[in-house]
């Protein structure tokens, strides 16, 4: 019987996953959005003494600092938050199309 092995994951994206993480974002998502395993970050966050929040305390966090902004700010805010949404998927397409060329190779 053949077992499916998948290579453990290289040092740099372990620690890229717990540097995000202590910046907040949520390990489910991530773990969605990079296809690994919920329990993977949460052990490398343990093993790098990162705390991981719940979704709703990072939920809370946000809402909460965002009350006591002037409107300037929270304009800024708004518009950096959609410069950064931006970003993302111009990197999620990145990855996805250097994926498709180095599977593709001639």
């Amino acid at each position: 019987m053949t077992q499916n092995y998948k290579p453990a994951y290289p040092p740099e994206f372990r620690q890229q996953m717990v540097e995000l993480v202590a910046l907040g974002k949520c390990p489910k998502q991530l773990s969605k959005e990079f296809g690994c395993h919920y329990t993977s970050i949460q052990t490398w966050c343990r093993a790098a003494g990162v705390p991981i929040r719940s979704s709703q305390a990072i939920a809370f966090a946000a809402t909460s600092s965002v009350a006591s902004l002037s409107a300037n700010e929270r304009q800024e805010l708004l518009e950096l938050r959609k410069k950064l949404k931006r970003v993302e998927m111009e990197r999620d397409i990145l990855a996805k199309a250097t994926a498709w060329f180095a599977n593709n190779k001639d």
